[in-house]
């Protein structure tokens, strides 16, 4: 079939012009689709999520954390200002007072008794001693007094206490010397079979017997008017010698090599250094 050209009737706008007529021209492409309409926000702003309970405890557990790293920063520092401070107080003390610990020394140590007698029926053996001992103690500071309590004194060889006794409380002044006369002794001592041979090997040797002194106090320290009580000392004397007596004559040991040492014992609770 042909296609056929209707002219237009309807005229322009211009009156009676002819109208040129435009071919109509069936197409067979298919008819096009609307795009489909974009879905539009209501607000412009954009999307925030709301804050869930994850996030409040992170806020906490940080702000948790950062109080216990101040605690423990301003801790540490007050502890450093104390340290620092006592610090400071001991070296103004020192240089005010100087303190210098008592200074111990043997005179004389004389052996007037000293028996070693073995039972035949049980075969034990037992010691009897008497020892007299002169102690000087001397206080070697200028401003501070130091006030002993009763001394307890033992007399040892290898161990084995060969005598006990002890002295009664004095005050030591300052720059002063005291003088420690005491007599200590064993009645009746019973004795294990080292004991014994340790005794009996040394009383061969030339230098004798060596023996230890070993004293156990407590004192009080007084500065003015600052006391400091409970004070605990031991001291220990060595290098002594010395041998059984012959006769009614005492034997002197001998303490020209005789040391002392010092050292104070603190105790804090049960504990004592």
């Amino acid at each position: 079939m042909t296609d056929r050209v209707h002219p237009s009737s309807k005229p322009n706008g211009k009156g009676n012009a002819t109208a040129t007529a435009t071919p109509a021209v069936a197409t067979t492409n298919p008819p096009l689709k609307s795009p489909p309409a974009t879905k539009t926000h209501i607000n412009n702003h954009p999307y925030r999520p709301t804050p869930t309970s994850s996030h409040r405890h992170n806020r906490r557990r940080f702000t948790c954390r950062r109080c216990c790293c101040l605690t423990f920063f301003w801790s540490i520092l007050l502890l450093i200002a104390i340290l620092l401070l006592a610090a400071i107080c001991c070296a103004g003390f020192y240089v005010l007072y100087n303190p210098q610990r008592p200074e111990f020394s043997v005179s004389s140590l004389k052996i007037t008794q000293f028996n070693l007698t073995t039972n035949a029926v049980d075969d034990t053996t037992y010691l009897t001693t008497k020892f007299n001992l002169t102690i000087s103690s001397k206080n070697p500071n200028k401003k501070i007094i130091y006030t002993y309590n009763p001394i307890s004194i033992a007399v040892f060889s290898n161990q084995v206490n060969l005598s006990t006794g002890s002295f009664s409380n004095f005050t030591s002044s300052p720059n002063n010397i005291f003088i420690i006369h005491t007599a200590t002794g064993l009645s009746s001592q019973i004795l294990d079979v080292d004991s014994v041979t340790s005794i009996k090997s040394d009383l061969k040797k030339k230098k004798g017997l060596p023996m230890k002194i070993l004293m156990d106090t407590i004192l009080e320290v007084k500065m003015e008017k600052l006391k400091v009580k409970n004070i605990g000392i031991r001291v220990i004397c060595d290098r002594i010698h010395g041998s059984v007596p012959k006769g009614k004559n005492p034997a002197v040991a001998n303490t020209s090599n005789a040391k002392c040492k010092v050292d104070l014992r603190i105790k804090i609770l049960k504990w004592s250094f």
